[in-house]
């Protein structure tokens, strides 16, 4: 099938209702449908070719979104661009993939020029949200055009170059097919089956993981809140005002959803699935939040190779648990979408309880990087996706991960895991974020150092927060320092920029291990 027909199998069950509840503004399915269809048929009768990639540039906005539903239709390739990302950052990626067209929101037109300009014409401008010095173009595009041609379905044509992040460099664009979608889109209903309405709120980056996820959820044709600036407070009283269902969180972000002081005064009754993902999230952070939000916390693992849920942990396995369960340190077993293994650096599948590399097979898994075949040969081992991360499956078949294995420690020739040692600290009761990495050290090589976020009015008291550690993990995972900063560097989908931060410490050294 093309990804397109899960969206169509919602409209043809009824889409009377709300789409989007856009600050002010509602959109029914009969509008936003009708929108992305004239969207659809102007962008095919403009695009260069029938594999035109289509950029779209702006901050959560529904019209942004019907932009992303048309280029679909359209069967042409999206370019997701974070605009939180720099000009500089973004203008690689559309270089990488040869962007034909990029459709802006007018909040972002200075840096629109400043990437046209990059291109030296080799890509078209189109405002999506008002008219421009030279007239609206997206008004012509949206007009009544020519219906478009019913696409061959084959499951293997490109659909979307997904940016990799760029946390610690510029972006690789994955390759994304119908299948790597449509399997997202299956393994969303593996995981979260439901008949009742949603209300979908999308307090993430529309680029990432919550417009991933709002397009999953198009058979049911749910309602979307789109929040344009995900700050704590917002999201709480949205989730309360609005009866959200469902949303996505990355751990930072539910981080400062918890420490934030009015966290107890909204309504959370209406959720029904809250989705942490982007990183491992600390088990006492996940318990805490079940204790706020109830039972509705759970957790998929994935990145853009492998998009969202390789693994699954549902809200029942979380709810059932005692609260000294390991299950609190797992993002949870397989999906039917995927096959997963962990391997030593020579290939070998390891046997339970054993770390090593997490790597991936099945439907999810992208067929490799745009124009990039060296980095996807270095990504498959065997027919397995390498993951990078570092972790174990337990006998029950729960998965752990323990760290990237670019983030490894070795100290007096122990090899420390960072993410478990993130995850102690984030027990301590005043850190609301943590860094942890290796730094120079005469002695030991390199010595385990933390950074951290405090929550609001808390003390520094760094004796404390290593104690925690050590009472946690042992002497050798104990960071031999810890700093504060006000606030920890963040990519522009809200992970930790930690080799931003590590980098500050290893400027005068000739080697970086």
């Amino acid at each position: 099938m093309r990804f397109i027909d899960y969206y169509n199998k919602g409209m043809a069950r009824g889409a009377g209702g709300v789409a989007f509840i856009d600050g002010g503004t509602r959109y029914a399915w009969d509008e936003v449908d009708a929108m992305s269809a004239r969207i659809a048929a102007g962008l095919h009768a403009m695009a260069p070719s029938d594999e035109a990639r289509i950029g779209v540039y702006s901050p959560n906005d529904t019209r942004a979104f019907a932009c992303v539903l048309g280029i679909l239709r359209a069967d042409l390739v999206w370019v997701p661009i974070n605009w939180r990302n720099t000009v500089h950052a973004n203008g690689h990626l559309l270089e990488l993939t040869g962007c034909d067209i990029l459709l802006y929101h007018s909040d972002f037109a200075r840096e629109a020029q400043q990437l046209a300009e990059q291109r030296n014409g080799g890509m078209r401008l189109i405002c999506l949200d008002k008219d421009t010095q030279t007239g609206s173009e997206f008004a012509v595009l949206a007009e009544d055009h020519p219906g478009l041609p019913d696409s061959f379905e084959d499951e293997d044509r490109l659909v979307a170059l997904f940016p990799t992040g760029g946390t610690t460099g510029l972006s690789k664009a994955a390759r994304w097919t119908h299948r790597t979608l449509g399997a997202t889109c299956d393994a969303f209903w593996q995981c979260l089956a439901t008949d009742e309405p949603i209300v979908h709120l999308v307090a993430g980056p529309m680029t990432h993981a919550a417009g991933l996820l709002a397009l999953n959820m198009m058979p049911a044709a749910p309602t979307h809140i789109i929040l344009k600036t995900p700050d704590p407070l917002s999201i709480l009283q949205a989730i309360d005002q609005h009866r959200v269902t469902h949303l996505y969180l990355p751990p930072t972000l539910l981080y400062a959803l918890l420490s934030h002081p009015r966290v107890g005064e909204f309504d959370y009754s209406s959720l029904r699935a809250m989705v942490l993902a982007a990183a491992p999230v600390a088990p006492e952070k996940l318990r805490e939040a079940r204790s706020v939000f109830g039972p509705v916390i759970c957790q998929s693992y994935g990145q853009a190779e492998a998009p969202m849920f390789l693994t699954f942990l549902p809200a029942r396995d979380l709810a059932q648990a005692g609260d000294n369960s390991p299950i609190f340190a797992s993002c949870g077993r397989e999906t039917l979408q995927a096959r997963l293994a962990i391997m030593d650096d020579d290939g070998a599948v390891l046997p339970d309880n054993t770390r090593g590399e997490i790597v991936a097979r099945g439907p999810l898994v992208f067929p490799g990087y745009h124009a990039n075949p060296e980095g996807t040969k270095k990504a498959f081992s065997n027919g397995w996706l390498r993951t990078g991360d570092v972790g174990y499956r337990d006998p029950d078949g729960y998965y752990y991960i323990v760290d990237r294995k670019k983030d490894m420690v070795v100290t007096g020739g122990f090899n420390v895991y960072t993410a478990e040692v993130e995850q102690a600290v984030l027990a301590h009761p005043d850190v609301r974020d943590c860094a942890v990495f290796g730094v120079p050290d005469e002695k030991w090589g390199e010595a385990v150092k933390a950074v951290v976020e405090l929550k609001p009015g808390a003390s520094f008291d760094p004796e404390s927060i290593a104690a925690k550690v050590k009472d946690l993990l042992g002497a050798v995972q104990t960071p031999k320092s810890v700093d504060v900063w006000p606030e920890l560097p963040r990519s522009g989908n809200g992970k930790i920029l930690k080799r931003e931060i590590r980098d500050r410490f290893w400027q005068q050294q000739d080697r970086q291990v």
